[in-house]
């Protein structure tokens, strides 16, 4: 029962920033778009408590499977989001949140869909430590030549912005893990909760601020995202099998590609000050993909990787 406590809380906090906005909109003279980015920071503190500096050295072990897995990542999501946005002809800025998503890198959910599916767990986390070291390049120079026709991208800005909310957070958790591991038991059971309260306050902020918007494109838009990531999650896989990846490996790559880090894309729309809009693709990207991640890495963990 507990694994289906996060996606139920999901849709309630949905559900009623739609029915409810201006509770979630702000607290009296308070805006509550305020605290995405201290929430992000905190959950990607949470992430770096549960990495060292051997998944970034891991590249070396595997360089075959993360070069592979890179260049999917960057490649794959970012062209997919370009050519749903136009296909499906969104608003200028909901279309650059859709680009935002597949210019981002894979996030922590990834690997735990990795793990619940027997894929190659190492190069999943060896990939998402890579993909976020590259993100303050990658993401900001995606954007701008994918998305800089419908929004204005300043690159040095959006650099900034990735390193603040998760290059900064992540660097001081590998830190923290480094020399405090194991010594506050209680921080390792807390720091899980606190990131999963705070993905659902974020959802529910967005959702909120993007109430009208939704309500206009909203089945159109999960539609899109839908396809997005199922896609993702296909060429990603096909792409590591045609390039003589082996089955656990191939399986890893499809979840790097298809789950991205959609809470580093909310942040990004909060600094460029388009909450409501280009913020609307993250929210409905991240639960959507867990939902389609639970559902795949099932599948693979009752298929023996020996029959394939």
């Amino acid at each position: 029962m507990k694994s289906f406590i996060f996606p139920v809380l999901v849709v309630f906090i949905v559900l009623f920033a739609m029915l409810f906005p201006e509770f979630l909109v702000s607290w009296g003279s308070f805006e509550t778009s305020l605290l995405i980015i201290p929430l992000l920071q905190l959950i990607m503190f949470g992430v770096g408590t549960e990495m060292s500096l051997k998944d970034f050295l891991g590249v070396v072990k595997m360089p075959k499977g993360v070069l592979i897995g890179m260049v999917c990542q960057f490649t794959i999501m970012p062209f997919l989001g370009f050519s749903l946005a136009k296909f499906f002809s969104f608003p200028s800025e909901i279309a650059a949140g859709l680009i935002l998503v597949g210019a981002s890198p894979s996030g922590l959910a990834s690997n735990v869909m990795s793990y619940l599916s027997k894929a190659n767990l190492a190069l999943s986390v060896t990939m998402t430590a890579f993909a976020t070291a590259l993100a303050p390049i990658m993401t900001p120079f995606l954007m701008s030549w994918l998305g800089g026709s419908y929004v204005p991208v300043d690159f040095f800005a959006m650099m900034w912005s990735i390193f603040q909310i998760v290059i900064i957070p992540v660097v001081l958790g590998l830190i923290f893990n480094h020399f405090m591991r194991g010594k506050l038991s209680w921080l390792d059971q807390i720091l899980p909760v606190v990131s999963m309260g705070g993905i659902i306050l974020i959802i529910g902020i967005i959702t909120a601020n993007g109430r009208d918007s939704l309500l206009d494109i909203g089945l159109l838009l999960i539609f899109a995202c839908f396809l997005h990531n199922s896609l993702g999650y296909l060429l990603g896989y096909g792409s590591a099998k045609a390039f003589g990846l082996d089955e656990k490996s191939a399986r890893t790559v499809a979840f790097e590609v298809g789950m991205q880090n959609s809470g580093l894309a909310s942040g990004i729309a909060v600094q460029m000050g388009k909450i409501g809009t280009l913020g609307l693709a993250p929210a409905v990207f991240g639960p959507l993909m867990n939902f389609t991640g639970s559902l795949l890495a099932s599948y693979w963990r009752k298929k023996s990787i020996a029959s394939q």
